[in-house]
């Protein structure tokens, strides 16, 4: 299926300053934003605690559920209500207090009885971690996106060429970068699924980004002497009707979990929607410009010899 018509000649290169720009003021933006919060926002998965969902019979709002909680020092825990119509469920995360991990659930459950009735409240779900284990969980998942972006790079400098490689992880730490930004902005937390979605935006990502460059290097084959701006703007207007087609059709899968998938899904479900929109981004205005930077570089130092 051909969206875009063969002979099609976008002039992607030639607006690569002006996306190098957007992104980089991206960036900025989500750093600034890190720096303003004190880094990332942990989740109970990493910064240890107690998460609990409860689902209340009657109308609540979660300034009562903070109030209820004063007794027992516990008015700073973080209440987020789910987003469905006519539910009235709550998720209940408190970290670093003075009670143990092990009996805060309890002290917490009994806190709600007092304030609102046994009869009026049910607990549907309790979290608990401690610590030192959501210390080493945070080590382990830094760890996970780490050791997939040193792969990607040996992979594909196998595949194709070590500048191709370089070329890929720029465009991967750009895709993560940008996505744990808008993370910070939004005051949305990082936890255990949402490593599991930077993960799926790794994997994505360079798989959109090697159709690209498997495009460049027959280009290239076939014409050698052609300018590489050229070969690179070709490319990417030959595999368009693939990357819309492909993008597209996952974009709408991820957005109707994010729109129809709930409040336990629904931070992992939009971090994927902002993985395969600037993962699709990346792969057209930062892996493939990269390589002319990379021949730039080459081209002076070889001048200067």
């Amino acid at each position: 299926m051909e969206i875009i018509r063969p002979g099609t000649n976008f002039d992607f290169i030639g607006k690569r300053t002006y996306a190098l720009v957007l992104s980089c003021f991206l960036i900025v933006i989500g750093v600034f934003s890190l720096i303003m919060h004190g880094g990332p926002r942990y989740g109970i998965d990493f910064a240890g605690g107690v998460l609990v969902q409860v689902r209340f019979f009657q109308n609540v709002t979660a300034e009562e559920i903070k109030e209820k909680l004063q007794p027992i020092n516990l008015e700073n825990s973080v209440v987020q209500q789910f987003e469905e119509e006519g539910k009235h469920e709550f998720l209940i995360q408190t970290q670093g207090t003075a009670i143990d991990t092990e009996n805060l659930a309890k002290v917490l459950t009994d806190a709600l009885a007092q304030g609102f009735g046994e009869e009026n409240f049910e607990i549907r779900r309790v979290e608990m971690v401690g610590p030192k284990v959501g210390k080493d969980l945070r080590k382990k998942g830094l760890l996970s996106v780490l050791y997939a972006v040193i792969f990607m790079l040996l992979y594909i400098t196998w595949r194709f060429e070590f500048r191709f490689g370089v070329g890929a992880i720029i465009a991967l730490i750009h895709d993560v970068a940008i996505t744990v930004g808008i993370f910070s902005i939004s005051n949305r937390e990082i936890n255990l699924p949402i490593i599991a979605a930077f993960l799926t935006i790794v994997g994505y990502s360079v798989n959109d980004t090697i159709v690209v460059y498997d495009r460049i290097r027959e280009n290239r084959r076939k014409g050698p002497r052609d300018p590489l701006p050229q070969i690179i703007n070709t490319s990417i207007n030959e595999t368009l009707s693939r990357t819309i087609l492909t993008s597209g059709t996952t974009l709408l899968v991820v957005l109707a979990l994010f729109i129809f998938g709930g409040g336990v899904i629904h931070d992992f479900a939009f971090a994927l929607l902002i993985g395969i929109i600037v993962g699709t981004y990346s792969s057209v205005y930062i892996a493939s410009p990269a390589l002319i930077f990379w021949e730039e570089i080459l081209h002076q130092k070889k001048k200067k010899r």
